[in-house]
C-alpha cells in the first residue's frame, strides 16, 4: 500500500513539474480578476426565445433573473435585451438582439469582470492575446474583447459602480476546445493573464467524455481567480453535441436535475455518462444553448 501511494505521489509530481516546465513563461503582469461569481456565460438567444430560456434555465438550477432592460451594449449602434440570470451554480448575461449582431460580438464566450480595464487589456497583451475589439464604453462600464492563441474568445468588462453578487454554490468550468497545435501556447498565455495554476494536465483522458469512448485526449485543469477553466485538445474529430458547450455546471446530483431540466423544457443531448470521477451530460435549453452539467463522485 506504501509502495502504490508512493508511485502515485511521484507521478502526480511529475506532471506538476511538467506542467510547470511547459507553461513557466508567462508574462509578469498584475492580478486583475475579481472572482468566480463575476464570470458570466454569454448567451445569445433570439428575442421570442429568450423568457422560455430564461424560465427554463432557471427552474434547472434554482436561479433567478434581473429585470429585462433593452439598451447598446456594443460600440457601434445595435440594441439587445439584456439580462444577468443567477444560479447557485454560475451567472449568465443574456442577450436577445433587435437587430443584427455587430461583428465580432456573439462569438465571445464569457465575460471576465476585471479590477482595472487598462491593466487587464495590457495584461492580456502581454500574455499573447489580441484585442479584438478596443476597450469602449457601455451603459454601467467599459468592455473589450480579447482573442486567445487557438481562437478563444472572451469579454472582459469592468462597471463603474462595484457589483456585489452572492458567492456561488459552485464554480463553474469554463469549457475550452483548442487544438495540439494552439494548447500549450493558449495555457501559458491565460495562465499568466489569470494568475492560475494547472490542476492537472492528463494526456491520455478517456475520449468517453468527449463522445468517443474509443479515443483518448488531452484534459488540462486550471484554477484561477477567475474560476475553474477545463481545456479539452482534440483533433476536432468530434460528434454533435461536443464542442458546441460553452460551460459545466457543478450540481448534486445529475439525474434529478436531468428530471428538473426535461420538465422545464430542455432536451438531454448526450449522456448521462461517467468518467474521472464525476456524473456527466449535456443539455440544450429553449433558445439553443447548450450546457454541460456534471455531479462528482467517488467512483474513477
Amino acid at each position: 500500500m506504501n509502495a502504490a501511494f508512493s508511485t502515485i505521489r511521484r507521478s502526480a509530481f511529475v506532471i506538476a513539474l511538467l506542467s510547470v516546465s511547459a507553461f513557466a513563461a508567462a508574462a509578469q503582469t498584475p492580478p486583475v480578476a475579481v472572482s468566480p461569481q463575476y464570470d458570466t456565460t454569454h448567451v445569445y438567444v433570439a428575442p421570442d426565445k429568450v423568457d422560455a430560456f430564461v424560465a427554463s434555465f432557471a427552474a434547472t438550477f434554482d436561479g433567478h433573473s434581473t429585470k429585462q432592460s433593452v439598451a447598446t451594449v456594443t460600440p457601434t449602434p445595435s440594441s439587445t435585451s439584456t439580462q444577468l440570470l443567477f444560479t447557485p451554480a454560475g451567472t449568465l448575461s443574456i442577450f436577445g438582439f433587435r437587430t443584427p449582431v455587430p461583428y465580432p460580438f456573439g462569438l465571445e464566450r464569457t465575460g471576465y469582470l476585471v479590477k482595472d480595464m487598462d491593466q487587464a487589456v495590457e495584461a492580456a497583451r502581454a500574455n499573447g492575446a489580441e484585442v479584438i475589439v478596443a476597450s469602449f464604453p457601455d451603459p454601467i462600464g467599459r468592455d473589450a474583447v480579447i482573442r486567445w492563441p487557438g481562437g478563444v474568445t472572451m469579454q472582459l468588462y469592468w462597471h463603474t459602480a462595484i457589483p456585489s453578487y452572492e458567492p456561488l454554490k459552485t464554480v463553474p468550468e469554463n469549457r475550452v476546445y483548442v487544438s495540439p497545435d494552439a494548447a500549450n501556447a493558449f495555457v501559458k498565455g491565460f495562465i499568466g493573464f489569470s494568475h492560475g495554476h494547472v490542476v492537472s494536465d492528463v494526456a491520455k483522458a478517456p475520449g468517453s467524455e468527449i463522445g468517443r469512448p474509443d479515443a483518448t485526449y488531452r484534459r488540462i485543469r486550471i484554477e484561477s481567480d477567475f474560476g475553474k477553466m477545463v481545456v479539452l485538445v482534440t483533433d476536432g474529430h468530434l460528434p454533435y453535441p461536443y464542442g458546441y458547450e460553452m460551460t459545466g455546471y457543478q450540481v448534486d446530483d445529475v439525474a434529478k436535475t436531468l428530471k428538473r431540466a426535461s420538465a422545464a423544457g430542455a432536451s438531454v443531448l448526450a449522456g448521462p455518462y461517467s468518467a474521472d470521477r464525476r456524473d456527466a451530460a449535456i443539455v440544450q435549453f429553449p433558445g439553443g444553448y447548450i450546457a454541460e452539467v456534471h455531479a462528482l463522485t467517488t467512483t474513477p
